[in-house]
């Protein structure tokens, strides 16, 4: 994978084994990340063929997995539409029990200006609800595009990507993954604020449809000094 000259510090050294359910492009984007920056990844998909199709372009050792099966993964990421998500996570049931599941969905509705999720919930909300009890969710990487997100960055400056989560180790251990990763986590709060993650999307297709016109952006944050 190209890299930037910017973005490219020391190894990290704090390596973690990544299963990444499903094989489009968010994916691909963080799949590659993860590999470039020393991970074991895993790609799961309902489809071995792209499964493994998306794990022979990562390359680095990265494998396949089964399916519904036991995830080798210390962090599990959901990388499918949220329209899927929910039946993900039921048919995975107690393999997901005890695991880091990053939730990186918009639950967006085809109108693009509202959610599909009930009106008193969100969509890590419901994904919480779906996993055995003693999972911990974490809400990060949804407010990128994955052309944008597999850039790392946009004029030498890492992507921001913005956490929610409820447990704290959870957040820490997903703060460092993205570090690692060359990108800035920002700790936003409890999951109840990925609601407002979601929101965000909603920001982003209302730029691109009465602003900015195209999708090579990112929203970030701009630290004066």
């Amino acid at each position: 994978m190209a890299m930037e000259a910017l973005r490219m510090p020391a190894r990290n050294t704090n390596l973690s084994r990544i299963s990444i359910i499903g094989s489009g492009g968010m994916a691909a984007a963080i799949g590659g990340l993860a590999a470039w920056a020393g991970h074991t990844v895993e790609v799961m998909s309902r489809n071995p063929d792209n499964a493994k199709a998306l794990a022979d372009k990562i390359g680095d050792g990265a494998s396949t997995g089964t399916f519904g099966a036991t995830p080798a993964g210390d962090i599990v990421i959901l990388a499918v539409p949220y329209a899927v998500v929910l039946d993900v996570v039921k048919i995975y049931g107690g393999a997901l029990a005890g695991r880091l599941i990053v939730d990186i969905t918009n639950p967006v509705a085809s109108d693009r200006k509202s959610f599909v999720t009930p009106k008193d919930s969100f969509g890590a909300q419901e994904i919480a609800s779906a996993a055995p009890a003693d999972a911990h969710v974490v809400k990060a990487f949804n407010t990128h595009f994955s052309h944008v997100l597999a850039a790392g960055s946009i004029e030498g400056r890492p992507l921001d990507v913005f956490i929610a989560g409820d447990d704290a180790q959870a957040k820490a251990q997903v703060s460092a993954f993205v570090e690692g990763l060359g990108l800035r986590p920002m700790d936003i709060g409890p999951l109840a604020m990925a609601r407002t993650l979601e929101h965000a999307c909603l920001l982003s297709l209302g730029l691109i449809a009465h602003s900015i016109r195209h999708t090579n952006f990112a929203i970030g944050v701009n630290l004066p000094g």
